[in-house]
């Protein structure tokens, strides 16, 4: 059962700003300095959104979203979010071509 029947769940990317469901979104959350891709959902502490392509994640990193998002000082690590929405666009352009077939 929903938490709240009849009202859609959205998150704003904090990229591009615009809002969409959770499951088109990759949820982060931050750890020592570190943005951790949190693919699951699940992961404790505070989590910001962004749509999983290097458009959004560049936006993002131009405008110092991240320590915003997250209310923390200074830069953050973003390495382990880059290599995966750089798999996710990998695996988007193979299904792509296997569907195009």
């Amino acid at each position: 059962m929903e938490a709240r029947p009849g009202k859609a769940r959205e998150r704003t990317c904090i990229g591009c700003r615009k809002r969409s469901g959770p499951a088109d979104l990759l949820r982060m959350t931050v750890s020592g300095g570190l943005v951790l891709p949190d693919p699951a959902h699940r992961a404790p502490g505070r989590g910001a959104h962004l749509h999983p392509v290097a458009e959004c994640l560049d936006l993002a990193e131009r405008r110092k979203a991240f320590p915003r998002a997250f209310r923390v000082p200074g830069p953050l690590e973003l390495k382990l979010v880059r290599d995966h929405v750089a798999q996710c666009s990998e695996e988007s352009a193979v299904h792509g071509r296997k569907q195009g077939s």
